[in-house]
């Protein structure tokens, strides 16, 4: 399908608008758009239906190319579109077309060749959807991360962001940048939520016609890591539970928290926001901050109960950002000094972290601890899912971290001889 330029009648000052056109002959339909440009009909080539003089070297021929540039604009955008519509399989309107030729050419919604300001749009519009399927407080941080993370790509590439510009060639190098050129390189996992987060905005911007691309569709994340983080036993947190902090009262109300946490298994939004309307017949029930579409419902214990009495109810308020720094100094009063490997992958290499425990503790360290305690008390997984929230068990395995002490344990358990062997061993 291929697209021509025509002229309109001269207008009193004896210029013709040029305008393209197009024919879908499976329907007999045409599209037509106009392009802004004028010429007189004495200096149009008829036959090749474009300006007549190219090669002169005069102002002119000058103004000539120039026009011919801006055709060849358009003709390349016509094919470029047609040819993303049937890779899509999707139905060619003309209406649509014409749409698309308004974003591009900046007829309409002349803010789409903006990138970052679209993304605004984007944002204000999640913030403001009050639906049952709005956005988690948690959820809109990450999109704002992911605009940081793409302007920051921008600047590193010293070249503007725009919306044409996302394909194939993009894509491979804003990967690369993730996991080689940042000062704090992306894990697989992370680089995969960020591309998902990307491709959701994307999406966002084609429904509104912010772009006519569909090469992020074929963008494929990175495969997700299994992670080699920690996760306390029930001593651990009964010696973390015991150890007096009676004399710093900010990191005893951190481990009181962090405790709560590991009884409930809820995530720190949840289990740092609980009061007292929320307890019904000796469960907690709140709705999940992450996802509110989840209604959470955690029977209380021994522990969840006596550190909700100990503040009459009105658990300690502590910034996520805050509580992740103080618990790290509450596990190094406690020794929590032995050295832990943590392996990551960043695209194709595998690198090596070595830390002291202390540094890989964090709010989240109480919800993966939670599920590991009920699962290596066998708890089924189904109970312990309906305390927790989670409705994928591919999700919830991934909280699962025995340590290496009971993997031991659980090996002996299962590989012991009933008798001794006949055969001695020196």
């Amino acid at each position: 399908m291929k697209c021509t330029f025509n002229l309109k009648k001269p207008n009193k000052a004896g210029l013709s608008l040029i305008y393209l056109k197009a024919y879908f002959k499976d329907e007999g339909r045409r599209f037509v758009y106009s392009t802004g440009e004028h010429i007189t009909p004495e200096e149009w080539d008829y036959e090749n239906k474009q300006p007549n003089n190219l090669n002169g070297r005069n102002k002119i021929a000058e103004t000539h190319r120039a026009i011919k540039r801006q055709l060849d604009r358009y003709s390349l955008f016509f094919q470029d579109t047609i040819q993303n519509y049937k890779l899509s399989k999707r139905e060619i309107i003309i209406s649509d077309v014409k749409d698309d030729f308004d974003i591009e050419f900046k007829r309409t919604k002349s803010i789409s060749s903006k990138f970052f300001e679209v993304y605004d749009i984007f944002l204000e519009e999640k913030r403001n959807d009050f639906t049952e399927e709005g956005n988690s407080p948690t959820t809109i941080k990450r999109y704002e991360y992911n605009k940081k993370l793409l302007f920051e790509f921008q600047e590193f590439r010293n070249k503007r962001l725009h919306f044409n510009q996302i394909n194939k060639v993009f894509y491979n190098s804003f990967v690369n940048y993730c996991i080689n050129d940042r000062v704090k390189p992306h894990s697989a996992n992370t680089l995969r939520r960020n591309v998902g987060l990307m491709k959701t905005f994307l999406y966002w911007a084609l429904e509104n016609n912010y772009t006519y691309k569909t090469d992020f569709q074929k963008f494929k994340a990175p495969k997700s890591q299994q992670t080699d983080e920690i996760a306390l036993t029930l001593k651990q947190v009964q010696e973390v539970f015991d150890f007096d902090l009676s004399k710093n009262e900010r990191l005893e109300k951190v481990r009181d928290l962090f405790v709560f946490g590991c009884a409930t298994g809820m995530r720190y939004s949840n289990y740092s926001k609980v009061a007292k309307k929320d307890i019904q017949n000796g469960i907690i029930k709140v709705r999940d901050k992450k996802n509110t579409d989840k209604s959470l419902e955690v029977p209380l214990n021994d522990f969840s109960i006596y550190v909700l009495k100990k503040y009459d109810y009105k658990l300690p308020r502590i910034s996520n950002q805050r509580f992740n720094d103080y618990i790290k100094e509450v596990f190094k009063l406690l020794g929590y000094n032995e050295e832990v490997k943590k392996t990551i992958k960043l695209g194709k290499e595998i690198i090596e972290e070595i830390n002291p425990m202390f540094e890989r503790i964090s709010s989240h360290t109480a919800r993966r601890s939670f599920i590991t305690i009920m699962k290596n008390k066998k708890i089924p997984d189904k109970i312990i899912m309906s305390y927790t929230g989670h409705k994928s068990l591919e999700v919830f395995n991934k909280y699962y971290k025995p340590n290496n002490e009971e993997r031991k344990d659980f090996m002996h358990t299962v590989w012991k001889m009933d008798e001794a062997p006949l055969k001695k061993v020196n």
